[in-house]
């Protein structure tokens, strides 16, 4: 096959392995082609967690003989017993002859192990065809394979002249419906959204996704001082849809009656002057199997999250308004960077228009 044939079937692998989007965190979205004489006789993907993986989907939904086929698929194949057998076993049982990858699987249980396998068996095996989209398919993932710490992405809404919010506090609404929209098929592909106290008392929001079949991210809330109240929607929601308030101090009272209203209350040391300290957030989500988060919190969450350096993608969304007011409140607060030389700069810069609004983002430079 010509490589313009493996960028063709390859890309309909990607369009495949998104449909997975929200439904398999921790593990990766997949997806498989199968391909015989020219045409394709089998697809899959990774549907959802525990389900089977894209290339038994794939099989499963062949419909001839694929002896001396080729599949495609955008990860390297599993050579290990996970919640589902070894892909790997099941290219040999269905005599796969070729096997086309977009990328390598970083997960140290296979990390290169999948492809020798099969090349030791006689299978032809050709690895990094659209790797950078393959990879950018599953940066959640491997992110959160490699470090153990959800992907972090901090998303905000401000006018032309870098205001989230009039000097009233009101917000609603900076950008419009397209831009909002895109918001929450940022919701259904993260596992998380957070938000800090701040923003739950200003705003009274649910925090959830609107769209048809999409998954709604667990609800995160840092409130030091649990002053949540029990009356707002995410209180009232919250045996819904899982609610998880972070403190640094609980008052047995108020801890009593959340829980009783389904919030799930985490105290942990905090960050000095009785802030809840970010960095043990991260760390707890991680080991709860939290692979991503949104941060739609305000000003101060934000410096603070990047004063740690815990953002790894921001997302700007620029609504073509002028609004003006010292007083009137910006994205990023805190001490701020003392000089220009050493601001944050974005890597991997993206534009895209969305209705009359503009969305900027990228990922944060570590260097």
């Amino acid at each position: 096959m010509t490589d313009q044939t493996d960028i063709r079937y390859m890309r309909r692998a990607l369009e495949l392995a998104v449909r997975g989007a929200g439904h398999v965190s921790p593990n990766p979205m997949v997806g498989a082609v199968i391909v015989k004489d020219g045409r394709i006789i089998g697809e899959g993907w990774h549907e959802h967690i525990g389900g089977l993986h894209a290339e038994r989907n794939a099989f499963k939904n062949c419909t001839e003989d694929c002896t001396g086929a080729s599949i495609y698929v955008t990860l390297e194949p599993c050579c290990h017993w996970g919640r589902t057998p070894p892909c790997t076993d099941a290219i040999l049982e269905h005599k796969i002859a070729r096997v086309v990858v977009g990328c390598l699987d970083p997960n140290p249980l296979v990390a290169g192990k999948g492809l020798e396998i099969l090349r030791s068996a006689g299978v032809e095996c050709v690895s990094g065809v659209l790797e950078e989209e393959c990879l950018a398919v599953n940066e959640v993932f491997f992110h959160y394979i490699t470090t153990g710490k959800p992907f972090v992405v901090m998303k905000y809404a401000m006018t032309l002249d870098g205001r989230i919010a009039a000097y009233t506090g009101d917000s609603k609404w900076v950008t419009g419906e397209t831009a909002r929209a895109h918001v929450h098929e940022t919701r259904r592909r993260l596992s998380a959204i957070l938000v800090g106290i701040g923003t739950v008392l200003a705003d009274d929001p649910m925090l959830n996704c609107r769209i048809e079949s999409g998954v709604d991210p667990v609800r995160l809330v840092c409130d030091s001082t649990l002053r949540i109240p029990t009356d707002c929607r995410l209180v009232r929601t919250a045996k819904e849809i899982p609610t998880w308030v972070f403190c640094a101090q609980a008052d047995a009272a108020r801890r009593a009656a959340l829980e009783q209203a389904g919030v799930t209350v985490i105290p942990l040391p905090d960050a000095g002057g009785t802030r809840v300290d970010l960095a043990a957030v991260i760390d707890y989500l991680g080991g709860q199997q939290i692979d991503s988060v949104l941060v739609e919190g305000g000003g101060t969450i934000n410096g603070e999250l990047l004063r740690l350096g815990l953002v790894d993608r921001v997302q700007a969304y620029i609504a073509p308004k002028l609004i003006g007011g010292a007083q009137a409140r910006g994205p990023v607060e805190g001490a701020g960077i003392a000089r220009m030389a050493d601001a944050l700069a974005l890597d991997h810069l993206t534009i895209t228009r969305l209705g009359g609004d503009i969305l900027v983002e990228g990922r944060i430079r570590k260097d």
